[in-house]
């Protein structure tokens, strides 16, 4: 399997968790809430679909039929043969081995969900997902952005005299780029320990235990949007 293949079938998963869905919704959903898929059309989306039902991790399900209009004077009605041709939308619904294969999918915490790709997918269902795991995957993109930065630095340090003007500028902006995407990691990193904090003080003082899947507390940026991994340089 491709990673780009397993990103897909990772978001897919995660949206059918929330609900069922037909194919259609399923796109877009993938386009709107993921901009990482916004290229992906349904001849990737429906081998994806079916690769994920052999492997018993999904079930198709017919959904309504389009309605039928209503015949009467002035109105034409379809042949008999376009109304006997319509089928019902196939909708898509998580199997419970889905469900487990699926959280078991968050619970990884390996270099890939460092990756741009990857990492935009897995910050999407960081609702779903432990604060630990959560923590994990913050610090090893974090990481993963200093080792870009700096290797960034050097390179321009080695080519600055032999670039023009404009390709300079370019090699600021993806630098510029990276460095944002780390103060925002920071500020999540340092917003879900900040959130931790307030719970373990919390439960000094409660019995009960607030669960652990639990958001930290998103900081509140001053009127910058999250960045969008894609963005940064390799």
């Amino acid at each position: 399997m491709s990673r780009r293949s397993g990103i897909l079938e990772f978001a897919v998963l995660g949206l059918l968790r929330e609900s069922p869905m037909h194919g259609y919704e399923l796109r877009k959903r993938l386009n709107t809430s993921l901009g990482i898929f916004r290229a992906f059309s349904y001849g990737t989306l429906y081998p994806c679909l079916k690769t994920l039902v052999t492997s018993g991790w999904l079930i198709e399900e017919p959904g309504a039929a389009s309605p039928e209009l209503p015949s009467g004077p002035g109105r034409s009605t379809a042949p008999a043969s376009s109304l006997a041709g319509r089928r019902a939308k196939i909708v898509y619904r998580l199997t419970a081995e889905g469900k487990e294969h699926f959280e078991e999918l968050l619970s990884h915490t390996g270099p890939d969900a460092w990756e741009d790709e990857h990492f935009a997918a897995r910050f999407a269902f960081f609702g779903q997902t432990e604060r630990e795991v959560r923590m994990r995957v913050l610090e090893g993109r974090r990481s993963r952005l200093e080792e870009r930065l700096e290797k960034m630095r050097a390179s321009l340090a080695r080519t600055r005299e032999r670039l023009d003007d404009y390709t300079l500028e370019l090699q600021r902006h993806g630098m510029e780029s990276v460095e944002r995407e780390v103060r925002w990691l920071n500020e999540l990193i340092e917003s879900e320990r900040s959130g931790r904090d307030r719970r373990r003080s919390s439960s000094d003082d409660s019995p009960q235990q607030e669960p652990t899947q639990e958001t930290g507390g998103l900081p509140r940026s001053r009127d910058d949007s999250p960045p969008d991994p894609s963005d940064t340089a390799n």
